[in-house]
């Protein structure tokens, strides 16, 4: 059983809701990146995002652009992402990490030196916004072949069709996004979650992750009423924006509790 698949399994017979962050490898400076890491699982973090920089992030907005640009001034690659990942499995070896990102960096590496060297590092799981199900069967038999959860995004924009092309290939858990839009968005239509994780439950056994939107305790606990997990993202790169370096490891603390405790309330 994967990392992944032990702690929802995990949560679900605690009946408890995951709560996933998501932060930039590299920002606002890669010397903070593990210390970033295990902050958020002492705050209650049940599996890590940790976002890949790449120049043009086309699903996300201002605010995670400007971690990504933050991050390749310091001259994080790919490859340095997956040296973060190794340094912190080697004081953490149980918190499921995903790495999130899009599919220029992994095609100039290499699909196949990627998976091994993910699988290497320590990764568990990784999202490619770019990657279409329908078109990358191979990637993600690929990745389940070295231990690693192909997991892929369904949209409210999402056919029938489409959610059962995308149960299809997934695994570890399915990433609904909550709006039509990029990250960093200030609403979530919560009446629209509610009516389309029903139909994605449908289809699938997988759990599924909410993000995009969520902002506080108050959205968090609103969503994890429908949804298996919470994913929180641009809001904890705002904390790191506004922060600096200095203090940024306790206002991600400070952020991170109260919504880990409207989960458990």
């Amino acid at each position: 059983m994967s990392r992944i698949a032990a702690r929802f399994a995990a949560l679900a017979a605690a009946k408890r809701k995951a709560l996933i962050p998501y932060i930039t490898a590299g920002d606002p400076d890669p010397s903070l990146t593990v210390p970033l890491m295990h902050a958020l699982t002492e705050s209650g973090a049940d599996v890590l995002e940790l976002g890949v920089p790449f120049s043009d992030p086309m699903a996300d907005g201002p605010v995670n652009q400007r971690s990504s640009e933050r991050a390749l001034a310091k001259g994080v690659s790919l490859a340095r992402v997956l040296d973060l990942v190794r340094e912190f499995r080697s004081t953490d070896g149980k918190t499921p990490v995903v790495l999130m990102g899009y599919a220029n960096p992994i095609e100039a590496m290499g699909v196949e030196k990627f998976v091994s060297a993910a699988a290497s590092a320590g990764v568990d799981g990784v999202i490619v916004v770019d990657y279409p199900p329908e078109e990358c069967v191979q990637f993600a038999d690929r990745s389940r072949s070295h231990g690693i959860d192909p997991i892929f995004l369904l949209a409210p924009t999402s056919t029938d069709r489409r959610i059962q092309e995308v149960a299809r290939v997934c695994s570890g858990y399915l990433y609904y996004v909550s709006l039509k839009g990029v990250t960093g968005a200030n609403s979530i239509d919560l009446a629209e979650v509610a009516s389309r994780i029903p139909k994605i439950r449908a289809v699938t056994r997988l759990p599924i992750g909410v993000g995009f939107g969520i902002r506080d305790a108050e959205s968090a606990r609103a969503v994890a009423r429908h949804a298996d997990a919470v994913v929180i993202g641009s809001r904890i790169i705002q904390e790191i924006e506004a922060a600096g370096p200095g203090e940024a490891v306790a206002r991600v603390k400070a952020l991170l509790k109260p919504i880990r405790e409207a989960l458990d309330a």
